[in-house]
């Protein structure tokens, strides 16, 4: 009952995916768009070649989890909601050129540094769903896990959005554990190693950290 005891946080929610919303879901999908267009022209004309990255003691414990896929890819429903609740267009600005300039970093170690996971002895023909992503994600994208990076720096963003707004901290809670779990199936379905997935978290933070300083919780 506790989540339901202060209904202007829900109310609030519901009319910041109201502000603006055709630039909103425009904005997402060509982001998206160009992202995907870049990343996949960085995977196939990498400077040099891909270097595979090592295994540590953190990758034995965390075992392959094919149900681990769902939640791999609902990253991208979830880094669609810090926009979808931002309230002005300045602070679309603002997250829009710190996320990008985190991918494009990415982007350019992708190119210059190329690096890949070792083989996993698994007959990825069994599952169908994260066969067509080693298919398609071709190596050279590992080290650091933008798929974290992404992940952490869209939770930075959704806490302070809640904080703003007076969301309840079980519900920010929530939020971060979301983030672990996206963390975790980057390691759960083989696309990354350890290594990655610290090296992504890095990343995340610093961008998250630097650009919510242009974010201050009176006027997101």
């Amino acid at each position: 009952m506790y989540l339901f005891s202060r209904p202007h946080w829900i109310r609030q929610l519901i009319s910041r995916i109201a502000i603006l919303w055709p630039l909103k879901a425009v904005g997402t999908m060509a982001f998206m768009a160009i992202f995907f267009w870049g990343y996949f022209w960085v995977l196939r004309n990498p400077v040099f070649a891909t270097t595979v990255m090592p295994r540590i003691g953190l990758d034995a414990w965390i075992p392959f989890t094919p149900l681990a896929f769902s939640v791999y890819a609902s990253l991208w429903v979830y880094v669609s909601l810090p926009p979808a609740l931002l309230g002005n267009t300045r602070m679309l600005a603002v997250y829009s050129q710190w996320m990008a300039a985190m991918c494009l970093l990415c982007l350019g170690i992708f190119w210059l540094l190329p690096t890949g996971v070792p083989p996993a002895v698994i007959d990825w023909s069994l599952y169908p769903s994260i066969a067509f992503i080693k298919d398609t994600d071709a190596a050279g994208n590992a080290c650091p896990s933008l798929h974290v990076a992404s992940a952490v720096f869209s939770a930075f963003w959704l806490d302070r959005v809640f904080a703003a707004i007076g969301v309840p901290r079980l519900a920010r809670w929530l939020s971060a554990a979301y983030c672990l779990a996206i963390l975790w199936s980057t390691m759960a379905t083989c696309q990354h190693v350890a290594i990655d997935v610290l090296a992504g978290t890095a990343v995340g933070v610093v961008f998250a950290v630097l650009s919510l300083r242009y974010a201050p919780a009176g006027q997101i």
